[in-house]
């Protein structure tokens, strides 16, 4: 078995879900044209970030596989500026195009999850505000978790505009 196949799984069944939503995204209001830094996320700034976060989590867990003195630092806070502004740009993307993103990111993060090795995903990082984790922890926490909630933050969305609408 994979080293992080249980990981791996949970990704999946989140990406399943967030497939079962898309017809109600779709349906969904654009966003406002303010942008969603003092504000709930609407449906599509959910899913932009969601398909931000998948590549940029995975380039940080290869630069603490690849870091040659441990812990290796890796990681951003919720306030970094390129996070925000990549959920500024793709929010208004037509969400076919934010789903075509979103499968072909993660397949290549759970592609490569499941190469991993104990070695690889015993290495440590250092995070600035949640100190130091191994590679598995950051699967867990900034991938697994991460994308779970996000499916959870998108149904709300959709229901509270749902509501509004009602």
């Amino acid at each position: 078995m994979a080293t992080l196949h249980a990981q791996v799984e949970r990704m999946r069944t989140a990406r399943d879900n967030l497939v079962r939503m898309r017809s109600r995204i779709d349906l969904s209001a654009p966003p406002p044209d303010d942008l969603p830094r003092r504000r709930e996320w609407v449906a599509r700034e959910v899913l932009a970030h969601t398909v931000e976060m998948l590549p940029y989590w995975l380039g940080e867990i290869e630069r603490v596989i690849a870091g040659p003195i441990e812990p290796v630092p890796f990681g951003r806070t919720p306030a970094d500026l390129v996070r925000m502004l990549t959920v500024d740009r793709d929010r208004t993307l037509p969400t076919f195009e934010l789903y075509a993103r979103l499968d072909n990111s993660l397949e290549r993060v759970l592609r490569r999850l499941l190469e991993l090795d104990e070695r690889q995903a015993a290495r440590r990082g250092l995070h600035k505000s949640r100190g130091e984790m191994t590679v598995r922890q950051i699967v867990d926490v900034m991938l697994a978790d991460h994308i779970e909630e996000h499916c959870k933050q998108l149904a709300a969305a959709l229901e509270t505009e749902a509501a509004a609408r009602a």
